[in-house]
């Protein structure tokens, strides 16, 4: 079971990584929000590629004690975002990622260095 939120998100990100997603940032939100401590986002190719990386995570991260409370865009595919309570990952195609700029909107945020951090937090759960 993963308790730690910065974990969960690295995790998220490994997850994302090995499915070959795109553009991969993880944003430490904690000081600056109060609705979560982390964002992972995260770029499909397609439509069917969005889904996959989706179901991958929510599959993988449920399998590891994480709940999903909410899930929301999976249909459409354009944005996909699963809230983990304390981690929100957004998957995006590329024309939604390119328009909603997640990364200009919480400017303010912390990156998360996930190259050091990714295969340490993973191999640590």
């Amino acid at each position: 079971m993963i308790k730690n939120p910065r974990n969960v998100a690295l995790i998220a990100a490994k997850i994302l990584s090995d499915k070959k997603a795109e553009d991969l940032v993880v944003l430490d939100i904690s000081s600056i929000s109060i609705f979560a401590d982390y964002f992972v986002i995260a770029t499909g190719r397609s439509s069917i590629h969005v889904r996959a990386l989706a179901d991958e995570v929510e599959e993988k991260l449920s399998e590891n004690g994480c709940k999903i409370i909410g899930k929301e865009g999976y249909e459409e595919a354009r944005w996909v975002l699963l809230d983990f309570a304390d981690v929100i990952v957004h998957i995006f195609d590329e024309a939604g990622r390119e328009y909603y700029d997640l990364e200009r909107l919480w400017a303010d945020a912390v990156k998360v260095d996930i190259d050091s951090d990714m295969d340490f937090a993973y191999n640590k759960q």
